[in-house]
């Protein structure tokens, strides 16, 4: 090897060294991205359907009320009629 390039060579291996232990530090933060993005993504779905399926106890304070002044309703005539 002419001395003249002696330097360029080391500074190419060095910075192909460099460049292939970037590579095999990132590669892997990017796989686990990619898995990360799949599953908030299912996440999301699973949350829309659990919204979708509990839409209707949103009304159940109401449902609830309502029960209620049935069941005083009821206890009052009851005790009306003696019973």
């Amino acid at each position: 090897m002419p001395e003249d390039l002696f330097g360029w060579n080391v500074g190419l291996i060095i910075g192909l060294v460099v460049v292939v232990a970037v590579v095999a530090l990132v590669t892997p933060i990017l796989v686990l991205a990619h898995r990360i993005g799949t599953q908030a993504r299912q996440i999301d779905e699973a949350l829309g359907r659990a919204r979708t399926h509990t839409a209707g106890l949103a009304g159940l304070n109401e449902t609830i009320d309502h029960a209620t002044e049935i069941i005083g309703g009821l206890q009052r005539g009851r005790a009306r009629l003696g019973g």
